[in-house]
């Protein structure tokens, strides 16, 4: 290369030819052997949409947020001008200790290590306005916390005036919101410091249980109760709550997520403006909720085009340029997340996480690799907690304002995605809004349509889970469950709200609990606090502000929780409950002659998944060896690994070998011929191996076959 120097100016392509996008489009033609170019290089989702190969800049022309920059509306490229850079994004992980002085331990910990925002969730009792005397399971999903002296015990040491306070409460709304803001007052911290969000979202919370335990109405005219009251004395918290994270780890593609996204939010404003509450009052307390999955692109696309609808949206109801931007939280996934193989779970959380960051998220939670099993250790959120800050101390993501703008195939996916969910949205719009749509079962059935596919697809290994359906490791154990730590911090819990109900000035409790009762709605907010300054507990402060009218509470079918490896990880339990029963695995011979290798290791494969070890000798010679080995192995399937062209002669004299020495036997052949199917099953063959079959359905009737389970 000539040392020489060009000026900018002097620089020319001219004697290059710019191939034509034709001329591309013959050669890729070629490249595949003139196969069929839609069905081989083109890919279609989940969403509906069909991925093309290659993206240019004609495909960008009916695009109309090309031009806007970073912290301007719609804002796809952002809500604030230096995106990452000045602000990265907030280390905001859940930390679901089940007691008050474990998740202070966990969340001191951690502060010191680098986290700089507190994520808590409400245990699942709390979350319905129990205390823990009043539930089988306190401390179950979250931090169970009843009581002033709780609160206080859960941030004992922690300096709230400095941190963003993160809270999900379920139902729970106000009865939560009494008890922080009476602990801040307690330490004479002014609520107008208190940063974070503490959220009201019936319809997420209907969506996950199918019940509600008051009418909507009545937690409608809380969250407007509460929004008037932040307004007013906590400004910087946001008090609405939009939670996609059930859609998401319900099976839903990037377009219902966003759609349903799009249309609570309407129906919360609209509920808001009917209670006095202005446009520019409401939407900029209100905060998102996204789960991100394994779809790198895509879920890049889906944060942007949120913002871009969400922008639209307050735009339409008259709302400033300030209103219009979107608050956004982002959590990993729980839909691909395993129980063997544990490890690979980090580098999917790795994955998704870049995906959020890039995404324009403004606080993040990465799952522990663990979570799935257990309440994550120290270990566990250390490596989660590090993956935040390798992505923005070592990877330098946050040193890049919107790393994704330009790019032709993220900016045609963001459009994509926005179009097809602005037109469910309004769908949805028909219907009545999203609770009639969730009465009506549609958004439920819309989602266990695609929920449905992605089972399918992972059972038959067109999708893959490595570790899982593909690629496992025999030898791999599924990570450790400890129950003990939720049953034992459950019997703690109890007797600590009973001690607390009796160190408390009962007379004092109870005419605070009155005063809630009988005031007016305006003044609601204050009286809770007050009623919990005075020693009330969560559920007294519920049950005060919600006297019991289960006539009028909704009822919807709930979108079921699906992680995609559980049946897989069924059939691997199963297997080691075999073995630790009999003392060997379940075990399959391969049957091998001539040309089997490939054939050989497919089968292998296709039932390692199941937890079988696959005892493969090499060929033999004649079918009379092969079946003598496999009734020497003691193994009660086996496998017959060859080409089509040998089936005919080898089948029916090996199967014919077997079954007169072992007539229980399950036999199996490797691939599907289909001129000589009815021969081979007259031969006695009960069923085929092949690329099209449904690998879990097959290894679980291979289980019950051969009394692995039954």
């Amino acid at each position: 290369m000539s040392d020489q120097t060009f000026a900018a100016d002097e620089l020319s392509f001219d004697e290059f030819t710019r191939p034509t996008y034709d001329e591309w489009y013959a050669a890729a033609l070629d490249s595949i052997g003139g196969a069929d170019f839609e069905k081989l290089l083109t890919t279609r989702t989940y969403e509906g949409l069909t991925l093309q190969p290659l993206y240019r800049r004609e495909d960008l022309a009916p695009i109309a947020h090309l031009l806007t920059l970073p912290g301007f509306t719609p804002f796809v490229r952002g809500v604030r001008a230096s995106g990452h850079v000045a602000q990265p994004w907030l280390i905001a992980q859940e930390l679901p200790a089940p007691t008050p002085e474990a998740f202070n331990a966990a969340l001191r910990h951690d502060l010191a290590q680098g986290q700089n925002a507190i994520k808590l969730i409400l245990d699942q009792p709390g979350r319905a306005g129990l205390d823990p005397d009043q539930a089988e399971n306190p401390g179950q999903g979250g931090l169970s916390l009843a009581s002033l002296d709780d609160v206080a015990q859960a941030f004992a040491g922690i300096d709230l005036s400095a941190l963003p306070l993160h809270a999900e409460a379920g139902a729970s709304f106000l009865p939560l919101l009494a008890l922080l803001a009476a602990y801040y007052q307690q330490q004479g911290q002014s609520l107008a410091d208190w940063r974070g969000s503490i959220t009201a979202d019936p319809l997420g919370e209907l969506v996950q249980n199918g019940t509600l335990p008051a009418p909507l109405e009545k937690l409608y005219d809380e969250m407007a109760q509460i929004t008037a009251w932040a307004v007013q004395n906590a400004p910087q918290l946001a008090t609405i709550g939009i939670a996609c994270v059930p859609y998401h780890n319900g099976g839903a593609n990037a377009v219902q997520e966003l759609a349903f996204a799009i249309a609570t939010g309407v129906e919360y404003l609209r509920e808001m403006l009917v209670r006095d509450l202005t446009i520019e009052l409401a939407a900029p307390r209100m905060i998102f909720s996204f789960a991100i999955g394994a779809q790198f692109f895509i879920e890049i696309a889906k944060l942007r085009a949120a913002r871009l609808l969400w922008s639209r949206v307050i735009g339409a109801f008259g709302g400033s340029e300030s209103a219009q931007r979107m608050r956004l939280h982002t959590c990993t996934g729980r839909l691909n997340k395993t129980v063997y193989d544990p490890y690979v779970n980090i580098l999917r959380t790795t994955l998704e996480a870049f995906a959020g960051v890039i995404g324009g998220s403004d606080s993040l939670h990465i799952a522990p690799f663990d979570e799935s099993a257990n309440l994550p250790d120290e270990f566990s959120r250390r490596i989660a907690r590090n993956q935040h800050l390798i992505l923005q101390h070592e990877a330098g993501v946050s040193r890049t304002i919107d790393p994704a703008s330009g790019s032709y195939f993220v900016e045609v996916l963001t459009d994509s995605l926005a179009q097809s969910a602005w037109t469910l949205f309004q769908e949805i719009e028909t219907q009545g809004g999203m609770f009639r749509a969730l009465e009506a079962g549609f958004a439920q059935e819309q989602i266990a349509q695609v929920a449905a596919r992605r089972t399918a697809n992972i059972e038959q290994r067109r999708d893959v889970l490595v570790g899982i359906n593909m690629y496992p490791n025999p030898a791999d154990e599924p990570i450790a469950t400890r129950p003990a730590e939720v049953d034992a911090a459950g019997q703690s819990r109890a007797r600590a709200i009973i001690d607390y109900r009796a160190r408390t000035d009962t007379e004092n409790r109870s005419n605070a609990l009155d005063s809630l009762r009988s005031a007016a709605p305006q003044a609601r907010v204050e009286a809770a606090i007050a009623a919990a300054q005075a020693g009330a507990t969560l559920n007294e402060i519920s049950r005060a502000l919600r006297p019991m009218d289960a006539a009028n509470t909704p009822a919807v079918m709930p979108v079921p929780a699906l992680r995609l490896a559980e049946p897989f990880e069924v059939l691997r339990r199963n297997a080691a409950n075999y073995r630790h029963r009999t003392g060997t695995p379940p075990r399959i011979f391969l049957a091998n002659s001539g040309s089997y290798r490939a054939r050989a290791d497919f089968v292998t494969g296709f039932f390692e998944v199941g937890g079988f070890e696959v005892l493969d000798h090499g060929s033999f010679a004649t079918p009379e060896a092969a079946a003598q080995a496999a009734v020497e192995s003691g193994a009660p399937a086996v496998v017959i690994c060859s080409t089509d062209d040998a089936y005919p002669s080898l089948v029916p004299p090996l199967v014919h070998s077997i079954r007169s020495q072992k007539p229980d036997t399950i036999v199996l052949l490797a691939g599907y011929p289909p001129d000589q199917i009815e021969a081979h099953k007259a031969a006695g063959i009960d069923a085929f191996v092949h690329i099209r079959a449904n690998c879990c359905e097959m290894n679980r009737w291979l289980q019950q076959q051969i009394g692995v389970s039954s």
